[in-house]
Order: structure tokens, then C-alpha cells, then sequence
């Protein structure tokens, strides 16, 4: 990728990728997992990186708020949580590596203040809690019991034998208003709440909301009005929720399904990641293989689906979406009937950076007034996507 000319926003933005093979960890090794960092020219989408350290399974990334210490889950039986100095020039060296206090952890958010580390453990359906020094190390605490101070068991299970035998959780969220986490534990079909200490310890504090049997809550999204979009796994919807600050409680207004297209990779369709983006909100939906696009109505009350755009690839896993305040757009035109295919645009307001899980591969797509733009080339290496191997998590560097 030749870098773009330099300007405000024409300097590439940099992302970090995490990788998780569809075999997990015990699968055939040395095929380019680990973490990987990648440079976005933000006029074109164009992809380049390299591999910059193995690491094990390293599904889901976390930075610190000064972007110095990334943090990476190692998705295996027992977890690991690692932290990482951000070097110069783009490397990183290992700080720590500590155990996550459970199975299969598969989600991990820094604390607004970068105090504390909330990882979310999906094979033993805990979520485990790790103070933090000021420099983004782990505490002393955390390296002398070579883990978390505190974890917190779920309970719970669901009528899919398959999935939901017992508690997973699969993500974390400090709410709005800062005085909660929330965990959606697709086992049990519920958000789990915590109430957050002073010390940044949790308490546990009941249940926030309930889903019906067999939803499987995975990942959720904040939006306008402090509404809460949450992807029910198992049954591809998605959950519009009223979420009460004063109460810790969130109130199901709307339910409706993640994407309208057919299951082109699999047999089912399992939506995984939100982002709110302006007014819309964006799912990567699996087996379908496509980015659904809703709009947003009613200060965030209401969805309206508009369109699902193809990424060129099997299993859509997470996406990083990255502002690059209108960079001008050169050669996609928008799906639908605002513009023909090769319109050249006014700019993108954002790219979406999509990891193709079993596609092997990022893709990159433009958002702007219009809405959303297909994968260039189908989403083939070149312009606009990258080779990765099983990328499952993209993050945004500071």
C-alpha cells in the first residue's frame, strides 16, 4: 500500500488484528496466528500489514485509553490474558502473561478509567476481574496470584443441548452511567449485571434482562438514547432494549431479524458483532456472510432494516469501524439505488474493517451518507482486503 498524501485525516490509521483458527488452539499450528498489525489508507480501504507476534488464540484485543499496553484473551483450556507493550514502531513486547480464571476466554474490556480488565470466560461462563498499575501492567496482585483477584460465576442454561447446557459468556459492557457491567450470557439467555466498586470490583447484582429460551445473547451495542441493540446468536435477531441508569434494568422494546438474506456458508445464520455508526446500525452476520445494515428511528427505539452487503467471504466475525472524517472515495459506488457501481463518491465518513473468520482474509467497506458500499473485487486480496489467517477480532489503534 503506498501511504497517501499527508493531510488531517490522509495519514494511514492503524489497526490491530487478533486471529482464532475455526479448530481452535488444539487445530494444526503455524499457520500465522497471533497478532497481527495492519495499516488503513483512509482514502481507498486499502489493507497492508504483517504478523507482528504469535500468541495463543489470541480471539479478542483490548487496548489501554492511552493505547501503550494492548491486551490480548488466549481462547484455551484454561485462558490466559496477555499484555503487551506497543513499541515505536508498531511492535509489540511481552509485559505479562497471567491465567483468566477460567475456559475458553473469548472477550476482554479495559475500564473507562484503565484501572481494571473484565474478560469474559465463555467455556466456564465467568467473568473474571484484574486490577491494573498505572502503567497498564497487570497489579501486583494479579502477578503474585498469577490471575484474576475476582471471579464471578454464572449460572443458567437454555433448552439448546448444543450451545446452551450451561452459563457462556461471551462479552462484557460498562453500561451507561458507568455503575454497572453487564455480561450477555448466551447460556443462560440473559444480561447478567454487576454493580461496579469504588476499587473497580464488581458485585453481583442480579439479572438486567431476560431474553425467550434459545435467544443466546452475544454481543451488544449502545446507541442513541442509551439504547441497547443486543444479537440474539442462536435465533439471528436482534434486541432493541430501554436501558434505566437509576435501576441497572433494560426492557426488550423490539425484536427483528439480523439480516434478510439466505445462509450461503454453513447451514444457519448467526449474527455476532453490532456497531452503531451515525444513525445506522451494523451486524456482521455469519452463514449469510454479509454486513446487515439498519437504520436507526425513534432517538434509537426503533430498527429498520435497509440492506445486507456481501464481504466476499465465509464467517464475518467482528469489525472495527474507523472515522476518517470524509475521505474522498475512489471507485465503489453504493448498494441500492443511491449511486451506480464505479460512482466515485464524496467520501466515506467511515470504514468498516470486517474479519472474514474462515475466509482468511480483512475486508474493507465504505459507509457514508449514503449508507453502505459492497467489497471491492468481491472481496479478493488487493485493494480493499487483505490475506489474514482466521482474523477473528480488529481494534483500532491510538
Amino acid at each position: 500500500m503506498t501511504p497517501p498524501a499527508d493531510g488531517p485525516h490522509r495519514r494511514p490509521r492503524a489497526l490491530w488484528v487478533g486471529t482464532y483458527p475455526p479448530d481452535g488452539p488444539e487445530g494444526e499450528p503455524d499457520r500465522g496466528e497471533g497478532i497481527w498489525r495492519v495499516l488503513l489508507d483512509p482514502a481507498t480501504g486499502a489493507l497492508a500489514g504483517h504478523l507482528v507476534t504469535g500468541s495463543p488464540a489470541p480471539s479478542f484485543l483490548a487496548l489501554s485509553p492511552d493505547g501503550a499496553t494492548l491486551y490480548a484473551v488466549g481462547e484455551t483450556v484454561p485462558g490466559t490474558v496477555t499484555a503487551f507493550d506497543v513499541l515505536p514502531d508498531g511492535g509489540l513486547a511481552l509485559r505479562g502473561r497471567v491465567g483468566s480464571g477460567g475456559d475458553s476466554p473469548c472477550h476482554v474490556v479495559v475500564a473507562p478509567d484503565g484501572r481494571t480488565l473484565y474478560v469474559s470466560n465463555y467455556g466456564s461462563g465467568s467473568l473474571a476481574v484484574l486490577p491494573l498499575a498505572a502503567d497498564g501492567a497487570f497489579s501486583h496482585e494479579v502477578e503474585r496470584a498469577g490471575g484474576p483477584v475476582q471471579v464471578l460465576d454464572g449460572a443458567g442454561s437454555g433448552p439448546r443441548a448444543d450451545r446452551q447446557e450451561g452459563p457462556h459468556a461471551h462479552f462484557a459492557l460498562l453500561a451507561p452511567g458507568g455503575r454497572h457491567v453487564l455480561v450477555a450470557d448466551l447460556g443462560a439467555d440473559e444480561l447478567r449485571r454487576y454493580r461496579v466498586l469504588d476499587d473497580g470490583l464488581l458485585a453481583a447484582d442480579g439479572v438486567a434482562c431476560r431474553f425467550a429460551p434459545g435467544t443466546g445473547p452475544r454481543h451488544l451495542a449502545v446507541g442513541p438514547g442509551d439504547h441497547l441493540y443486543v444479537v440474539g446468536e442462536l435465533t439471528a435477531t436482534l434486541h432493541v432494549l430501554a436501558w434505566d441508569a437509576a435501576t441497572g434494568t433494560a426492557t426488550e422494546l423490539a425484536t427483528v431479524p439480523a439480516c434478510h438474506s439466505p445462509v450461503v456458508s454453513g447451514t444457519h445464520q448467526y449474527p455476532a458483532h453490532p456497531v452503531v455508526v451515525g444513525d445506522r446500525l451494523l451486524v456482521t452476520v455469519r452463514g449469510a456472510d454479509v454486513v446487515a445494515e439498519h437504520v436507526l428511528h425513534d432517538g434509537g427505539r426503533r430498527l429498520a432494516h435497509v440492506r445486507d452487503v456481501s464481504v466476499g467471504g465465509a464467517w464475518p466475525r467482528h469489525v472495527a469501524a474507523v472515522d476518517v472524517g470524509g475521505e474522498p472515495l475512489a471507485g465503489a459506488g453504493a448498494v441500492g439505488a443511491h449511486a451506480g457501481a464505479g460512482t466515485v463518491g464524496t467520501g466515506p465518513r467511515t470504514w468498516l474493517v470486517v474479519a472474514v473468520q474462515n475466509g482468511g482474509r480483512l475486508t474493507s467497506l465504505a459507509h457514508d451518507h449514503a449508507g453502505l458500499t459492497a467489497a471491492p473485487h468481491g472481496g479478493q486480496a488487493g485493494d480493499g482486503a487483505l490475506d489474514v489467517p482466521f482474523p477473528a477480532c480488529v481494534l483500532e489503534a491510538r
